[in-house]
Order: C-alpha cells, then structure tokens, then sequence
C-alpha cells in the first residue's frame, strides 16, 4: 500500500522516522509540494510536505492512527493507494520491513 500524507514543513521528518522506526512503514519519501485549498470557507495555498509512505495492507489502520496522534493538521490528508504490481525483490523487501 501506498499512503500520501501533506505535513506542515519540517514536521514530516519526524513524522517519517517515527512510521519507520516503529515498523509501521517500510519507507517514506518526502518531497516538497505547493497545496491550494479551500479551508473553513478561505482559498489557502501553502507549502507542504508530501510523504509518501509504503506499507502493508494489514498495517493501514495502525499506521493511519499514528499518524492522527503526531499530526498537527486538525483533519490531515491521508490517502490510500494500493499497489498492483511493482519489482517484485522491491516489493518483498517492503514486505519484511513492516511490523
């Protein structure tokens, strides 16, 4: 699975070491994004981080509730992607990474 998470900027670090270290994610990428939204009735734009966080099926809702008790954000994005195919000795690795 792949979860995509926006962070203020510089929470996302210790946001993904955490996911890491607690075995909750295999691993997080973080990459800076420009967000444009409409929050309590104001267009807002905002420099983001987007974590992109791979893990298990099984590990979803663990690895979401964690993320609820760390964020910041009163209603986070959270997004969940399955993986369909990818190099399998990748995948694998993934796989034993997590929990």
């Amino acid at each position: 699975m792949v979860v995509l998470c926006t962070t203020a900027l510089a929470e996302a670090d210790r946001l993904a070491k955490t996911l890491v270290e607690e075995r909750l994610a295999a691993c997080v990428n973080i990459a800076p994004v420009r967000s444009c939204y409409i929050w309590e009735d104001k267009l807002n734009e905002d420099k983001e981080e987007l974590m992109i966080i791979k893990t298990k099926k099984v590990m979803v809702e663990r690895l979401q509730a964690r993320i609820l008790e760390l964020h910041s954000y009163k209603v986070p994005e959270i997004i969940v992607l399955s993986i369909t195919e990818g190099y399998p000795p990748y995948l694998s690795w993934m796989a034993g990474s997590v929990g």
